[in-house]
């Protein structure tokens, strides 16, 4: 999997670093559905070079190293989550354990702010434009800021 951002590749070349494909090379969705739904990405801001390094201590917190570890790792929970629950095809909600276990990963970044029903939103959101760009093997993500929302464009 490529992915691309202004006309340039956005991070590396993905496979699904599995014995068997599960569509996780497409898991980047996730990062994306959590910089529109929530306003927070460490992963994409460093992708798309939007760190915030005129802030020091913003930079090294919020969009340093363990921050990126952390959405790492949520991203990587999410997706075993939902690969229990057949990537939450019908399902209009997540587990309130897991919504728990996020919040509690993030208790002191600044995405702390953001409800269970906000992470909800984005899971469901990031499941939603997963399921279709794993069915087609790609496609044109948008990721709208205001609208707060993570949409796959029609082929």
């Amino acid at each position: 999997m490529k992915a691309y951002y202004e006309g340039k590749q956005f991070g590396d070349d993905l496979t699904d670093n599995a014995y068997e494909g599960d569509g996780y090379r497409f898991h980047d969705v996730f990062h994306l559905a959590f910089a529109a739904v929530l306003g927070w990405s460490p992963i994409t801001r460093t992708l798309t070079g939007t760190k915030r390094r005129s802030r020091q201590q913003v930079d090294e917190v919020e969009d340093g190293g363990r921050a990126k570890a952390i959405e790492e790792g949520i991203s990587a929970l999410i997706f075993a989550f939902g690969k229990d629950y057949a990537f939450l095809e019908g399902k209009p909600s997540v587990s309130s354990e897991l919504l728990r276990t996020i919040r509690s990963m993030v208790s002191h970044l600044e995405v702390a702010s953001c409800s269970t029903g906000d992470w909800e939103k984005a899971i469901i959101q990031g499941f939603t434009v997963w399921r279709e760009i794993t069915k087609r093997h790609g496609g044109t993500v948008v990721v709208d800021l205001d609208d707060r929302s993570i949409t796959l464009l029609e082929p």
